[in-house]
């Protein structure tokens, strides 16, 4: 398993897992998960890191199904600039791989916002920390486990 499954089962957190065979050449790794798993995009979240001016590294959660706006998650944040930051920096500090990054169960504690339009569906899909693995569960449920907190940073 996965850090992210373990703190969930750990937490005895309502959640399921679901698995798909990952293609290497997917261009998209979320749109890969809803397309094999059947799910409206719309419900398949992305974990994607920025940087702050500061050096701080933020979470962020966005539907694969559009992009994160940077000004929105800094004003959410609290700070004055976000842009994405370098990936062998948020490999390094989330534990995780690129593709299979979940908000989950991070080496390190990271401020991470959520898009307010998780809210609208029962449960949404994140990454369960590996590419080709998602983990389905309530936007609220993923807030408390991550210390999220909900945030118009999708667009």
């Amino acid at each position: 398993m996965t850090p992210a499954i373990d703190l969930l089962k750990k937490a005895r957190a309502d959640h399921q897992v679901h698995s798909y065979h990952h293609d290497p050449k997917s261009a998209s790794y979320g749109l890969e998960a809803a397309e094999k798993l059947g799910l409206v995009p719309e419900r398949v979240f992305k974990t994607l890191l920025a940087v702050s001016e500061k050096g701080e590294l933020l979470v962020a959660v966005v539907p694969v199904a559009g992009t994160l706006d940077l000004k929105a998650l800094a004003q959410a944040a609290g700070v004055k600039k976000a842009e994405m930051a370098d990936p062998v920096a948020a490999q390094r500090a989330t534990g995780y791989l690129v593709g299979g990054i979940s908000p989950l169960g991070q080496k390190k504690r990271l401020r991470t916002f959520i898009d307010e339009s998780a809210r609208t569906h029962p449960t949404i899909h994140v990454s369960a920390g590996r590419r080709g693995l998602e983990v389905e569960l309530a936007a609220e449920v993923l807030a408390v486990h991550t210390q999220g907190s909900f945030a118009v940073i999708g667009r």
